[in-house]
């Protein structure tokens, strides 16, 4: 076992790493930065919101929804069209940073609406009575008690585009699951399999207990 592991291939193990890093880090990254405000937005003008608006708030609702339900698999294949528009190409690396943004920013959006309608409506109400604007509660009250919620869907959030990213190697998106398609299944080399699985398992990991520490020390100011 692990006779194929030859210098080339160790490096081919290095730069797939790198790849699926790249790729979990920009459209984390990417998806917080456009799933964050999407979540607050879904929240004010959710019933009970500081801009309460039914009616677009249904509406933004619906798109999210109809996006966080499509398989990831399908959305690869669906926006293919756009992904060559925004990157030139539908295979690689950078092509698969589009699709995985894509399905993060709704799933951040989730996340972060869960987590504010956990701060007590009594610090709203109070900021509120003191004539704080709208900008002030989202940065000073909304934000600021919801934050562990969010760094911890964030950190749910980067797990599962780690899958997705795998995933993508199905249709030559790069990094450990475009490796472990290559090698381990079309060449029939089962170590290189079981190689990529344990450092996804290992990265997984590390990503969750760095989240985890976050959300604690977040927790305890």
């Amino acid at each position: 076992m692990f006779e194929h592991f030859t210098t080339a291939m160790l490096e081919l193990f290095a730069t797939s790493l790198w790849e699926t890093v790249l790729m979990v880090a920009i459209s984390g990254l990417a998806g917080a930065l456009l799933g964050v405000p999407l979540g607050v937005f879904l929240r004010l003008t959710d019933r009970g919101g500081v801009l309460e608006n039914r009616a677009v708030n249904a509406v933004t609702g619906a798109i999210v929804n109809a996006v966080r339900s499509t398989p990831f698999i399908i959305l690869l294949v669906a926006i293919i069209p756009f992904t060559r528009f925004v990157v030139g190409s539908s295979i690689g690396t950078a092509a698969a940073i589009v699709p995985l943004t894509i399905s993060a920013i709704p799933f951040v959006a989730r996340l972060v609406e869960t987590a504010l309608r956990e701060v007590d409506s009594g610090l709203v109400e109070a900021a509120q009575a003191m004539g704080a604007s709208t900008r002030q509660i989202v940065f000073k009250v909304l934000l600021p008690e919801a934050l562990p919620g969010i760094v911890a869907g964030l950190t749910i959030m980067l797990v599962s585009l780690t899958g997705y990213s795998a995933m993508a190697g199905a249709i030559g998106g790069g990094g450990l699951g475009d490796l472990g398609i290559r090698y381990g299944y079309q060449r029939f080399l089962p170590d290189v399999m079981l190689a990529v699985v344990v450092i996804l398992i290992v990265f997984v990991q590390l990503l969750q207990s760095l989240g985890d520490w976050a959300v604690r020390k977040l927790s305890h100011k």
